[in-house]
């Protein structure tokens, strides 16, 4: 089976001219992770995009995939929980090409705090620093040249586990998605005066490099009692409506319509992209 949008879709050159960084732009592994594939579809419209990333390295294999297609994009290797390495990477992305009109901050991850009794406050402090307070370091340090240059669109992408549970404990993590929900809003708020737009974009669950990582020594899907990746896929597959998990591309293409000029009279909310699985309850 053929899924769309995928690395092939025909560009319509939603965001031609237009700056954009992207903050977690590689994948973790060979394949289409969520940032890169934002940064790739941003590319492809138009865009010159800032590919920032922990790994320098992998910024540059998403810079590799964009100058296949002819786009223009540059690596940028910063810690983003830096406030110093933020201001240099906006300045960097200011010098270069003059302005920044699209922030897309796709940091993020889980840290060890599922279950109350194994909330540790270094784990709950770590994971808000990782998955929340990037983002308003990117959107503190962006908002003032967006407001200079007349507007610009902000995503930030938070997860379907801000919105219900996932059947499995996740307290931290879901703590963080649903602070980035309503730290969107409030900056969508504060700055709608100003033509900058803010919204959030909930990925469900995503078929990307990241659920094939190694934790300590093993691969993720073995802490879940799956033997194999294709068995964890099945499962995943199995408890969506649409009977697939998502793609990279399914979110960057929801990324890409809140960043373009098509939504512009659309800030402060978020946009559920899961298949229906948030939709569904359990049955008897």
């Amino acid at each position: 089976m053929t899924i769309v949008p995928n690395e092939k879709t025909e560009s319509r050159n939603r965001v031609a001219g237009k700056v954009a960084i992207v903050a977690g732009a590689g994948a973790i592994g060979d394949g289409w992770g969520n940032g890169k594939a934002a940064a790739f579809v941003y590319a492809k419209e138009g865009a010159k995009v800032l590919c920032v990333d922990n790994r320098l390295s992998a910024a540059e294999e998403t810079v590799a995939r964009i100058d296949d297609i002819g786009g223009h994009a540059l690596a940028w290797e910063a810690d983003v929980t830096d406030e110093s390495e933020v201001e240099t990477m906006i300045a960097t992305c200011v010098d270069r090409w003059g302005t920044v009109d699209i922030l897309h901050n796709n940091i993020g991850g889980q840290g060890t705090g599922r279950k109350l009794d194994t909330i540790t406050v270094e784990d709950w402090n770590e994971t808000f620093t990782r998955n929340v307070t990037t983002a308003m370091l990117t959107c503190r340090a962006v908002v003032p040249v967006m407001e200079k240059n007349g507007g610009g669109a902000i995503v930030n992408i938070s997860s379907i586990a801000a919105l219900r549970h996932l059947s499995v404990p996740t307290a931290v993590y879901s703590m963080t998605k649903g602070a980035m929900i309503e730290f969107t809003k409030n900056i969508a708020l504060q700055y709608a005066a100003a033509n900058v737009r803010a919204n959030c974009v909930l990925p469900g669950y995503i078929d990307t490099p990241f659920i094939q990582r190694i934790v300590n020594g093993r691969p993720a899907y073995e802490y879940k009692g799956f033997k194999t990746a294709d068995e964890y896929r099945a499962a995943r597959d199995a408890i969506i409506p649409s009977g697939r998990m998502g793609t990279g591309f399914d979110v960057a293409y929801a990324s890409l319509f809140l960043a373009s000029d098509e939504a512009n009279h659309i800030t402060g909310t978020h946009l559920v992209v899961d298949g229906g699985v948030t939709a569904t309850a359990p049955g008897v």
